[in-house]
C-alpha cells in the first residue's frame, strides 16, 4: 500500500505539473465555477481545479487513498467525498491494487479482460475487495448544483458514471484506456443522447489536443475504433456546442 502510494505521489505531485495543469483547465474553468472530480485519487487535479478558483467536490472511495486526500487537499475549498459514482446510489464492491491504487476499479468485466487486452496490465494485481458507497451525478448536482466541468477518471466504469447523468453539464473529460476503448465509445454515445457536443482528446498524459479542431462524435469513436492513435491511455474531452461558457474552451 505504501509504495502505491509513495508511486502515486512521484507521479501526479512531481515538480511542474500544477502548472501544466492549470494551463490546460484554464479554458473550461473559471472564479467561481463548479467542478465535479469524479476519481480524484491523490487530488493533483482538484488542486489545480481550486487554483483556478473553482469550488471543486473531489470524490474517491478507496479509504486509504481518500486519507491521504484530505492530507493533501484539506486546508484549500475542496470538499472530499468519500464515495463512488455509479448509475445509482448504494453501495459496491471495489477492487483494490495496494501496488497501483490508480487502477483499482468497480468494473469487473473491465479488471478481468485487461491484463490481456494492455499490456501495461499484465503486472497489476487486484488483492482486495472493499464495499464503498456510491452516488450518483444527478444526487450530485442536486446536493451542489450543475457543474462547469466534470473530471470522470474511473478505470473502465465511467460509462455507469454516466448512465447516472439525466442532464447535459457544460463540459466533461473521460479518461480512456488501450484494451477498453469500448468504454469511451459507449460514454461518447450517452452524451450525445444527451446533448449536443462536440469532442476532442488528449493522449497519455500530454497537453495539446489530437485534432486542429473539435470534432463530432462519429469521427471520435472512429479515432477511437481505430485504436486512438496507439495511446495506452488519455482522456476524451466534451464540450457542450450551444453552451457560450463551455465554447470558451
Amino acid at each position: 500500500m505504501w509504495l502505491g502510494l509513495l508511486r502515486s505521489l512521484a507521479v501526479y505531485w512531481r515538480p511542474g505539473r500544477q502548472r501544466s495543469l492549470r494551463r490546460l483547465y484554464r479554458p473550461f474553468v473559471g472564479t467561481g465555477d463548479l467542478v465535479f472530480d469524479v476519481g480524484a485519487h491523490l487530488g493533483d487535479r482538484s488542486v489545480a481545479f481550486a487554483a483556478l478558483g473553482a469550488r471543486v467536490v473531489a470524490l474517491e472511495p478507496q479509504p486509504h487513498v481518500a486519507r491521504w486526500l484530505r492530507r493533501l487537499v484539506g486546508h484549500r475549498a475542496i470538499d472530499v467525498r468519500e464515495e463512488a459514482v455509479g448509475r445509482c446510489a448504494g453501495t459496491a464492491r471495489m477492487a483494490v491494487s495496494r501496488r497501483t491504487p490508480t487502477v483499482s476499479t468497480l468494473a469487473e468485466g473491465w479488471r478481468l479482460g485487461m491484463p490481456a487486452a494492455n499490456r501495461t496490465f499484465r503486472d497489476v494485481r487486484w488483492d482486495d475487495i472493499v464495499e464503498v458507497p456510491v452516488t450518483t451525478l444527478d444526487a450530485l448536482i442536486g446536493e451542489y448544483g450543475r457543474p462547469r466541468f466534470c473530471k470522470i477518471d474511473v478505470e473502465g466504469y465511467e460509462a455507469d458514471v454516466l448512465a447516472g447523468l439525466s442532464q447535459r453539464v457544460s463540459a466533461l473529460s473521460i479518461e480512456f484506456v488501450a484494451g477498453g476503448l469500448d468504454v469511451a465509445q459507449a460514454c461518447v454515445r450517452r452524451l450525445e443522447a444527451l446533448g449536443d457536443y462536440e469532442f476532442n482528446a488528449i493522449p497519455n498524459e500530454r497537453r495539446t489536443y489530437v485534432f486542429d479542431e473539435w470534432v463530432g462524435g462519429d469521427r471520435l469513436r472512429q479515432w477511437l475504433n481505430d485504436g486512438a492513435g496507439g495511446a495506452s491511455s488519455g482522456d476524451v474531452y466534451a464540450r457542450a456546442i450551444d453552451d457560450p461558457a463551455a465554447c470558451d474552451a
